[in-house]
């Protein structure tokens, strides 16, 4: 049986991704290649004489890339704007300067140490453990013309690659034996600065016994709004009923508030001690309450003071939690697409609520086709436009890797535009990911892989490898010494800075693993979206730079 064309690239490409990935989830010291294995299970397969046409292969790496570049952009998009307010903005510049320093020691070593360019690229990106990277570097050298750029950016970037994934983890241990730095402690101080800036949201049961209240409407008490507190229901004269604006506050009434943890004793003092009774688990048939989730399109972006629950329905949305946090409902909080509510109020106004706000669990498990194709689209279009910038000799593209993710961060952060959602269920998101990385690395691991030993052996494959581990551990040293000596950057918020920047998740993987702590995984999906897209452009503008 003779297989030809795309039956033959299917077959090569699947049974790279399938050796890769299971050579990917062999560990070694607790650290595994993941999908990288697909890379070197390619390059296997290459060298074995296995090959695809070229048009096929083509096809199948840009295509890979674009399905995981989008799939990246649409998850870190919702927080990508976010994560340049206050902390986020001094962990992007430290993130940033490891990009930079990265990019400036690659493009040293081929001005003042004679390293080809394309070879350059190649050990920038695999140093840096940054698929998306040496893809925009093969992209860049295709359109100026580089004959043979593709397969030495492929091997390059192999060789680089494992001391890449090694070199991080080498930085952090460093950090922590030089300095003799507690990862627990480190945990500790990051929990109680973390509890300082973001209180945790819980409820309260209060008892109304301060004079200085009685008689009061809840719409005057200013604190209230001050303090970030919301009342969501009360028991008077033994029967319990929601909190509207004009209730009057009793002596002896008992309030449910949510709010802040660290600001309700500033409440207790306002309004009274905390309750022996908990109302909500107080029997009662006039108040219930129930989880909603926001799934139809007309409340998408409208903020809660807008919809006034209260007011028009007698019902207190008294906690949104927004993709695993909680937060308090103000009014200028606006709906977004899967929300989930804590509705409370009278029985017979649950129906009226679940029907506004959708209510539709099936809807997040439901993938939108749709508004996928319509951003892999607009990426494309996006990608093609031609950007000049300031002291290049030819305007730099964003190409396959930039133009989709910028438009699935841009489109992901708008959600909605009239009913059709940017919204991808996570279960959906990480097949279009991990099939889009696997892709891409088979085809490029069995382009490189023809002449790869050869050059590992007998050319400048060690040469290469040298040189990797000087851009992995140059900028990552800089940037960890500079975070914990001068800036004071707790330590388990640097580690995760350090795996973001690389954009490696083996690196978060044994960040999270120091201590149990959010620190590493919050600080690494803080410099993420900037890092990837940083590290798809940098390649682009070294290659127009100082191509000749």
């Amino acid at each position: 049986m003779e297989l030809h064309g795309a039956a033959q690239a299917l077959l090569v490409l699947s049974v790279a991704a399938a050796l890769g990935l299971g050579l990917g989830q062999i560990q070694v010291a607790g650290v595994r290649l993941g999908v990288g294995g697909v890379l070197f299970a390619g390059i296997g397969l290459g060298h074995l004489g296995l090959t695809i046409d070229a048009t096929m292969m083509s096809f199948a790496r840009e295509f890979g890339l674009v399905l995981f570049v989008y799939a990246i952009g649409v998850s870190v998009g919702p927080g990508f704007f976010q994560a340049f307010k206050k902390d986020g903005m001094a962990l992007n510049l430290m993130a940033a300067s490891v990009v930079l320093l990265g990019t400036l020691v690659a493009a040293g070593l081929h001005l003042f140490a004679g390293l080809p360019l394309p070879a350059a690229l190649g050990v920038l990106a695999g140093a840096v453990t940054n698929t998306p990277s040496l893809a925009a570097g093969q992209e860049v050298m295709g359109q100026l013309g580089a004959q043979g750029a593709s397969i030495v950016l492929g091997q390059a970037y192999a060789v680089a690659y494992p001391f890449g994934i090694v070199g991080i983890l080498l930085t952090m241990l460093g950090l922590r034996f030089i300095f003799g730095i507690d990862p627990k402690a480190a945990s500790a101080a990051f929990l109680a600065a973390r509890e300082a800036a973001h209180p945790t949201v819980m409820t309260i049961n209060i008892e109304i016994a301060n004079p200085a209240v009685f008689g009061c409407r809840v719409r005057d008490l200013d604190e209230l709004r001050e303090l970030g507190v919301v009342l969501s229901r009360v028991l008077h004269d033994g029967s319990q009923h929601i909190v509207h604006a004009d209730d009057i506050l009793a002596k002896g009434d008992v309030v449910l508030a949510v709010g802040p943890k660290s600001r309700l004793g500033r409440l207790t003092r306002l309004l009274g001690p905390v309750a022996t009774i908990d109302l909500k688990t107080m029997e009662s048939h006039d108040v219930v309450w129930e989880r909603m989730v926001v799934t139809r399109s007309e409340v998408l972006g409208k903020s809660l003071g807008e919809l006034d629950f209260r007011g028009s329905h007698g019902m207190v949305v008294s906690r949104v939690n927004r993709a695993g946090h909680d937060l308090v409902p103000d009014a200028h909080l606006r709906l977004q697409f899967a929300d989930a509510l804590t509705v409370v109020g009278e029985p017979s106004g649950m129906a009226a609520m679940s029907k506004i706000l959708g209510n539709r669990a099936k809807a997040l498990q439901e993938t939108q086709m749709v508004p996928i194709f319509v951003g892999i689209a607009l990426g494309m279009v996006l990608g093609s436009v031609p950007i000049m910038l300031p002291g290049l000799p030819s305007a730099v593209k964003l190409g396959l890797a930039g133009g989709p993710l910028l438009v699935a961060i841009l489109l992901s952060r708008l959600g909605h535009f009239g009913p059709v959602v940017w919204f991808m269920t996570p279960a959906a998101n990480h097949v279009m990911r991990d099939l889009g990385i696997t892709l891409f690395l088979a085809a490029v691991g069995v382009k490189a892989g023809g002449g790869f030993v050869d050059t590992l052996v007998h050319g400048p494959g060690l040469t290469w490898l040298m040189w990797g581990a000087a851009v992995t551990l140059v900028p990552l040293a800089t940037v960890a010494l500079v975070g914990h000596l001068w800036l004071k950057t707790n330590y388990l918020t640097l580690c995760g800075l350090l795996a973001g920047s690389m954009t490696d998740p083996p690196a978060l993987a044994f960040a999270q693993g120091l201590a149990s702590s959010e620190a590493a995984i919050l600080s690494y999906a803080t410099v993420y979206p900037l890092v990837m897209v940083l590290r798809i452009v940098a390649p682009q503008v070294v290659a127009l730079a100082l191509w000749m």
